[in-house]
C-alpha cells in the first residue's frame, strides 16, 4: 500500500513539474490573454456553484469558502515552486490593494507538499496581503474538474468566484492584472 501512495504522489508531483515548467505544452496557453473556459463554469444561470472547502490558515484556523460569502473571491491554487505561480503574486497583492474595499477578497490555496515550513516564509518574503490557505489533493480535485480535460494537473488554476459562490471564470496558467482586473470589474459594479 505505501509504495502505491509512494507512486501516487512521484506521479502528481511529476505532473505539477512539468506543469510549471515553462514551456508551452500542449493543450497550454501561449500567452497570458487566452482565457479558456469550460461550458461548466459558464452558463446563462451566472455560473456552476463553487465546491465549499474547509482549509486551515497559517493560524491554524479552519477558513471554508463560505467566509467570503457576498464578495467577489479570486480563488488562486499555487505552490511555492512554481515559476507561474510566483509571478502572478504581485498581480494577487496589487488587486486585492486596488479593489479589496469595493468587495474583492484574493485567497491562495498552496499546494506544496511541505506545508506552512516554505509557505510562511514565502509568504514574509513576498509581503502577501490576503489569506493564504494550507490546501488538499482533494479540495484541489474537485475544483480541477472545472478545468478544461487538457489542462487538468498544471498549476496555477484560479477561479474567479462571485458574490453568491458561483463560478464565473477560471484560468489555467499564468495571467497577468489585466486578465483578472476584467474578470472582476463586471463583478464588482466598476
Amino acid at each position: 500500500m505505501r509504495r502505491y501512495a509512494l507512486l501516487a504522489v512521484a506521479l502528481l508531483t511529476a505532473i505539477f513539474l512539468s506543469a510549471c515548467s515553462g514551456e508551452k505544452q500542449a493543450g497550454t496557453p501561449a500567452s497570458s490573454d487566452e482565457t479558456q473556459r469550460s461550458p461548466a463554469q459558464v452558463n446563462p444561470s451566472g455560473g456552476a456553484n463553487a465546491p465549499s472547502f474547509a482549509l486551515p490558515n497559517d493560524a491554524g484556523q479552519e477558513v471554508s469558502l463560505a467566509d467570503f460569502k457576498g464578495k467577489v473571491v479570486i480563488l488562486d491554487f499555487w505552490a511555492t515552486w512554481c515559476p507561474p505561480c510566483r509571478r502572478e503574486i504581485p498581480h494577487f497583492i496589487e488587486l486585492q490593494n486596488q479593489y479589496g474595499g469595493q468587495g474583492l477578497q484574493v485567497v491562495g490555496v498552496a499546494l506544496d507538499q511541505q506545508g506552512w515550513a516554505v509557505i510562511k516564509p514565502f509568504m514574509e518574503q513576498t509581503g502577501i496581503n490576503y489569506p493564504i490557505l494550507l490546501g488538499t489533493e482533494q479540495v484541489a480535485g474537485e475544483y480541477q474538474e472545472f478545468v478544461p480535460p487538457d489542462q487538468r494537473g498544471g498549476i496555477p488554476f484560479t477561479f474567479v468566484i462571485d458574490q453568491q459562490g458561483n463560478i464565473r471564470e477560471q484560468f489555467v496558467g499564468y495571467r497577468d492584472k489585466a486578465t483578472f482586473e476584467a474578470a472582476i470589474r463586471p463583478l464588482l459594479g466598476s
